[in-house]
């Protein structure tokens, strides 16, 4: 039934897109003008996206909220997201604001304007953007972090004592019931935590139990649900296991682990995207090697340092073996997912996730250096044990003197001083493997490279209603650290004659905003014709032109100056086609 499930959640909705989803339309057009009222109002997103109960939120010029009915896919297409209009909308500029989740569970917003009849003297303001609330999303990634922590753990932890097979057992049960406790807890905080995390809300709206029906049945809610279900599922089955042979034992914990892994697959950046079915295993395998490492790494330490005996050699070599293979898989598959994000090299450096990615990638190849410096240790400690080598004795040793030619040996003390540096070794590698697992909690919430570039290449909107018109979205830098804004120009019929042309500003979090002054000028460098001033005047809330007359067709030059302060100011250059 659960993995059931989970190839449901697989297999349902996998779009040939990047992860996250991005507004790759809308209907009507950002900054359009229409003749009448939309029935409608639709979006068409990079990949398949959940629908909330407020997914869409409409402003008229009055700036009072519209009534909507509750929005849907239009004709089954889960890339898009549809809500129906009031027959009886007025004249004027609305603001649109919506958002919904992708198929990697990440919520995204955004908002748009457009206009029936024309343009409102004042439009309304876009809504201020709800997409996180801080404290819901601290205390989301927290329990996100602690899963993973959780996980690795408990999987290494079981997979040391299976396939490393200890003599002392001990030291591991209490790493097993802390992983699984810890596991089931932030698993249930987190579903509890889904839909204010979903909608931006604060951490008190958890509590309306309304919320839970849609929650469970998304994506990211299936996914936590079923992984409690396998977690209380596993509790109620470890009796039954116990008297059965250790072969057994083994193929239940490795589907165990599998089914576990493919409930964080299946809800993130795998789950969407190009390659599908390859990212899933991919992803699979990437948890499980990472868990077999890392978590079998503390499982190590903690004999080395409580068993009632020192781990033989043999215990040791074999997770040296574990490691060896997992660290293989771990840097296949995060290759693959590296180059799946990333899509160009540029990108590793110009864009928030490749710069986490280098981070995490700097972060495995120290613990790589240490898990080398651990098989040296680990190959050190056995030389005395296998080949019976005899070691002097340290130079002070208590007694007289040794005659010549004659000399006092021992195996013991180069052995501990070999296992209490292995431990060493192996307390650094687990330290930096909790580093290693931030870099990838704060990874799996960040815009894959990829993504944002295939939504910088969403090709310019035409606007609806209005034949040979154009819509232009141009960014500027409003002058702080990381602001960038865009203005949204709508130009008609945008051909050869008077023309009419109307220009929005909007700030870095999408709302609008007001600046001193805005300029436009057009240049028809072929012909040596320009500047010409379109002369745009502040209608108090836009700016806007209707005589704006381009006497010749050609590729001319759009010059666009943004005063963002009595003293700074922006210009941008975009290219604009002018036709008969």
């Amino acid at each position: 039934m659960l993995l059931g499930t989970l190839l449901v959640l697989l297999l349902a909705g996998a779009a040939p897109a990047s992860a996250h989803a991005a507004l790759r339309a809308s209907d009507p057009e950002d900054g359009s003008v229409v003749r009448t009222a939309p029935t409608h109002i639709t979006l068409t997103f990079t990949e398949s996206v959940g629908l909330l109960e407020d997914s869409f939120r409409i402003y008229g010029p009055d700036n009072r909220r519209v009534p909507m009915e509750e929005p849907e896919h239009a004709a089954g297409a889960a890339d898009t997201a549809r809500a129906a209009l009031p027959r009886d909308l007025g004249e004027g500029t609305y603001t649109v604001a919506w958002r919904v989740v992708s198929a990697d569970s990440h919520p995204v917003s955004g908002a748009f304007t457009f206009s029936i009849g024309k343009p409102s003297p004042t439009p309304p303001a876009a809504p201020q953007d709800h997409a996180e609330h801080p404290v819901t999303k601290s205390l989301y990634d927290t329990g996100r972090y602690l899963a993973y922590l959780a996980a690795a753990l408990l999987i290494g932890t079981a997979a040391f004592a299976a396939l490393c097979r200890p003599p002392d057992t001990g030291p591991l049960r209490a790493p097993l019931l802390f992983g699984w406790w810890t596991l089931l807890v932030t698993t249930a905080a987190l579903l509890i935590l889904r839909a204010p995390y979903e909608k931006g809300t604060s951490p008190g709206t958890a509590l309306d139990v309304s919320a839970f029906p849609d929650t469970v049945s998304g994506r990211p809610g299936m996914a936590l649900l079923s992984r409690l279900a396998l977690l209380l599922t596993a509790a109620l089955l470890l009796p039954v296991l116990r008297g059965r042979s250790p072969r057994t034992r083994v193929t239940a914990g490795a589907a165990f682990s599998v089914v576990l892994a493919l409930t964080w697959a299946s809800a993130e950046h795998a789950s969407a995207g190009i390659q599908v079915p390859v990212a899933m295993t991919s992803s699979v395998l990437h948890l499980l090697a990472m868990a077999c490492w890392l978590g079998g790494l503390t499982a190590l330490l903690l004999t080395l340092h409580r068993a009632r005996t020192p781990p033989p050699y043999d215990t040791v070599a074999r997770f040296s073996r574990l490691a060896f293979t997992s660290v293989t898989v771990f840097v296949v598959t995060g290759a693959y997912q590296s180059w799946r994000g990333l899509g160009s090299w540029s990108a590793l450096t110009q864009t928030a996730y490749g710069r986490t990615l280098a981070v995490k990638l700097a972060a495995t190849v120290f613990l790589l250096s240490a898990a080398a410096l651990s098989r040296r240790w680990t190959a050190l400690l056995a030389r005395p044990a296998a080949a019976g080598e005899r070691v002097p004795a340290l130079v002070g040793a208590p007694g007289p003197p040794p005659a010549p030619r004659t000399t006092h040996m021992t195996t013991v003390e180069p052995e501990t001083l070999h296992r209490r540096a292995l431990r060493r070794s192996v307390l650094a590698e687990v330290v930096v493997a909790v580093a290693v697992l931030l870099v990838t909690t704060v990874l799996t919430g960040t815009l894959p490279s990829r993504a944002e570039a295939e939504a910088a290449k969403a090709p310019e909107p035409q606007v609806a209603g209005l034949p040979g018109a154009q819509a232009l979205t141009v960014p500027y830098d409003t002058g702080t650290p990381g602001g960038s804004g865009t203005v949204q120009l709508t130009m008609d019929p945008g051909r050869v004659g008077e023309n009419g042309l109307q220009a929005v500003v909007f700030g870095p979090q999408g709302a609008l905003t007001f600046v001193p002054e805005l300029r436009v000028t057009f240049t028809l460098p072929s012909k040596d014709v320009g500047p010409i001033d379109a002369g745009l005047t502040d209608r108090g809330g836009y700016w806007a032109t209707n005589d704006l007359t381009l006497p010749l067709e050609g590729a001319w030059t759009m010059k666009l100056t943004v005063r963002v302060s009595d003293i700074d100011q922006v210009t941008v250059e975009r290219g604009v086609r002018i036709t008969r």
